[in-house]
């Protein structure tokens, strides 16, 4: 993100009269049908003033997401915050686990998040002001069988979030991970249908036994309330926190 407002609440002057970069402008990155992103990126433009740019640079190659952050920092004239949101799933038992799965799950899920966070930490160091949030996973706590990349990738995060933050600690910068449980998103909507019928199951025993069983909420995460903790953690009042892994797993992980 650039440094001109993309939400201003997160954004005010502390006491001693300093000024916090405002939050203008984005930069995004992701799969998909070119048409469907076109719209989303003009979505955000439209909807809440700012500029937005895209990136297509692939997260299986380290030089294109150090090229990624650059571009935006020279478009935008900084790039104040920083959200490594990318992420993959493979299942299966580690003995028939493909060789090029793991490499992609692990390149994607924690590979990317190195470069752009060893990318953007100059420039925030500079200006003595920056905001990293990893997306880690309740994975990221605990582990689940036949999930060996993903949940090595997440714990990966969770610990590149502690080392980076202790580095950056007094140079205005935190670095925090999210950790959710199943969030209510398109995708998980899509597996249902195919679960009921592989089940047996109704759509509701597929929700509450099968994809909400470590859950005790009962309740998927929402997308609303990902980006509430992301703000929050944006803003001066977050300034202590740093070096957090925090879970919004509906209390998963403090089972």
């Amino acid at each position: 993100m650039g440094r001109d407002g993309f939400d201003k609440r997160v954004v005010r002057a502390d006491g001693d009269g300093a000024t916090r970069p405002a939050l203008d402008h984005v930069t995004i990155n992701g799969l998909g049908d070119a048409a469907a992103i076109e719209q989303g990126r003009a979505g955000i433009e439209k909807d809440f003033g700012v500029k937005c740019r895209y990136s297509d640079a692939n997260m299986m190659d380290g030089a294109a997401v150090t090229a990624m952050v650059h571009d935006a920092e020279e478009a935008f004239g900084s790039l104040d915050i920083l959200v490594n949101n990318a992420g993959i799933q493979h299942v299966a038992p580690i003995e028939a686990f493909p060789d090029d799965k793991w490499e992609a799950i692990i390149r994607i899920n924690l590979l990317a998040a190195f470069y752009a966070i060893k990318a953007v930490v100059p420039g925030m160091k500079s200006r003595k002001w920056g905001r990293i949030i990893n997306t880690a996973s309740a994975h990221a706590l605990v582990a689940s069988p036949f999930k060996s990349a993903y949940v090595s990738a997440k714990h990966g995060i969770s610990g590149l979030t502690k080392t980076v933050a202790l580095e950056v600690a007094q140079d205005g910068i935190t670095v925090n991970a999210i950790a959710p449980g199943y969030v209510w998103t398109p995708l998980v909507e899509k597996q249902i249908p195919d679960t009921m019928k592989a089940r047996g199951m109704t759509e509701e025993q597929v929700k509450h036994d099968v994809l909400l069983a470590a859950q005790p909420t009962k309740e998927f995460v929402t997308v609303e309330e990902l980006a509430a903790l992301t703000l929050f953690l944006c803003s001066d009042a977050a300034k202590q926190i740093t070096g957090t892994t925090l879970p919004m797993d509906g209390g998963w992980t403090a089972q």
